[in-house]
Formats: structure tokens, C-alpha cells, sequence
């Protein structure tokens, strides 16, 4: 698939793959998939520099992407096939016996595009300062990004390698975060309140920029900002406001869809509102 299909044809495809997907298996996490599709689709198609034919676990000479709430794997390999990384028929064994698809993603399958085991919540931004270190000690120009859960930045870890960054300056590492203010057993307000996002990762020492995610647009803008602002001695970190489950109305704002596939006839109604764009699997 090539750039001449609107990044919106895209998404809508990709919400459609998403669906399916968790459906023919009963299980899967639709909500946040659905949320961050168009942040996802916006980084693939028209940000990330890699070349999804020259796929390295290395990812010498190439932007590397890790993600960390690896339960919304289904976007994730929607996006990787649409954009050629493996044939887009693979998407039907999703979370089946003996798949490189599996719930979260793993390296043992060898699967193109991914570079880490991801899911246990909290450890995807160790692992991208890490990788942005190696860039560094390599004199490698392009740029480390990784996308987070707000429920997943109540653990530890998050903010262990939030202080280790800014104080060794990894300055080509943007870190997005999904603030739909869900998580799997209610709101982040309810279970664990964030507080003042914003003011936590400026006094950790973090530039801290806002995207609309569910503005295909406004996330490509800003996307392509924090790359201007990148090699000027902070990380970068993007707080990106979205909707749970956005794209289907029965789905939209709430936690009950974070992992819990639909059934046929709520499948038929979710699929009615998301039109083929490029055609289905």
C-alpha cells in the first residue's frame, strides 16, 4: 500500500481490520485499539522513517517504534500489514494457535516490525531510552518513539525511566501518551487519579506537547513539530487526548470495550458505520 489512499481511508480500513479481528476469536482489546488508530496511522504513513521491506531488529539508520500498551496489538498489526511489513491475509490468524499475531506482541515469532515483547504495563520507555542511548553512542540521526496508556503510567517504572531520560538528556526519543482517561476496571480519575499530567512530566523535565489523537490532522502537525523539536536537550513527551472505542458510537468513551470483543450482531453494527475503504482481509 502506497500514500495515494487519504490517511482517513487508512484508519477507517484499520478500524475495520481491528474489529474483525477480535471478533473471529472472541477476544481482544477493541477499545484503545479503536482510539489510537488514527495516531498510529498518522506515525506509519507519514512520520516514521523505516522501510518496511528493510526490516532489522537492529533498526540501524531508521526510526524505531515501541509500544509499550501492547494489549491494543490488534491496531497495531493492522497497521504494520497495511503498510507492508507482512501480507495484510496474515491478519485473519490473529490470536490463534501457532500465529506471529499473538495478544501481545512477542519476538519469538519473528514477526516484521517488531523489536520487543511488550504489554507487561510500565516497561516500553525503559526500553525506548535504551534504544535512544544506543542511537546516540551509534552517531544514528534518526529518533526513538514509543506510545503509553495513561492507566499504565500509574506504574513505577514509567517515572524511574521518565527521570533517567531527562537527566541523561536523550533528547531523540519522543513518548506519546493515550490520555482517554479509561482503563480495564473503570476511569484513571476513578481508579487512580493522574492529577496534573502536564506539571509531572515539566518537573521531571520533559518538553511537554498536546495533540488532539483523534484528529487525523492535528496529530500529523504535531508529530511532525516534535520532530523539529527533537536534539535540543529534553525528551519529548505528547499528551494526546482521545476517545475510547472512537470510530464506533457504541463503543466511544468508555471502559466497558477495553477488552471485550463484540459480538455478530453488535460486529454488523459496528462494521455499518466504518465503510470498506481498501478492502477487508
Amino acid at each position: 500500500m502506497n500514500k495515494q489512499y487519504p490517511l482517513t481511508n487508512i484508519c477507517t480500513q484499520v478500524r475495520r481490520d481491528i474489529l474483525r479481528m477480535v471478533h473471529a476469536v472472541q477476544s481482544g482489546h477493541p477499545g484503545g485499539s479503536l482510539g489510537c488508530t488514527d495516531f498510529m496511522v498518522s506515525l506509519y504513513f507519514e512520520i516514521l522513517q523505516a522501510d518496511p521491506k528493510k526490516f532489522t531488529i537492529e533498526g540501524k539508520n531508521e526510526d524505531l517504534f515501541f509500544l509499550s500498551n501492547g494489549h491494543i496489538s490488534p491496531l497495531w498489526y493492522s497497521v504494520l500489514a497495511r503498510k507492508g511489513y507482512f501480507d495484510i491475509s496474515e491478519l485473519a490468524t490473529f490470536r490463534k494457535l501457532n500465529s506471529r499475531l499473538q495478544g501481545h506482541p512477542t519476538t519469538a515469532e519473528h514477526l516484521p516490525g517488531i523489536r520487543v515483547a511488550s504489554g507487561s504495563l510500565g516497561q516500553g520507555l525503559s526500553v525506548a531510552c535504551g534504544a535512544a542511548l544506543s542511537k546516540k553512542l551509534n552517531q544514528d540521526k534518526n529518533l526513538i518513539y514509543v506510545l503509553m496508556g495513561d492507566g499504565e503510567i500509574q506504574e513505577g517504572q514509567v517515572w524511574e525511566a521518565a527521570l533517567f531520560a531527562a537527566h541523561n538528556k536523550i533528547d531523540n526519543l519522543i513518548a506519546t501518551i493515550d490520555l482517554n482517561g479509561q482503563q480495564v476496571d473503570g476511569t484513571t480519575h476513578q481508579v487512580l487519579s493522574l492529577g496534573d499530567i502536564e506539571a509531572k512530566w515539566k518537573s521531571f523535565g520533559w518538553e511537554v506537547m498536546h495533540m488532539h489523537g483523534n484528529n487525523v490532522t492535528d496529530t500529523v502537525n504535531t508529530l511532525k513539530s516534535a520532530r523539529k523539536r527533537t536534539e535540543k536537550g529534553k525528551p519529548i513527551v505528547i499528551l494526546m487526548r482521545t476517545e475510547m472505542g472512537y470510530g464506533v458510537d457504541f463503543m466511544t468513551g468508555t471502559h466497558k470495550w477495553h477488552g471485550v470483543p463484540p459480538n455478530d450482531s453488535q460486529l454488523e453494527i459496528a462494521l455499518a458505520q466504518l465503510p470498506v475503504t481498501l478492502g477487508d482481509y
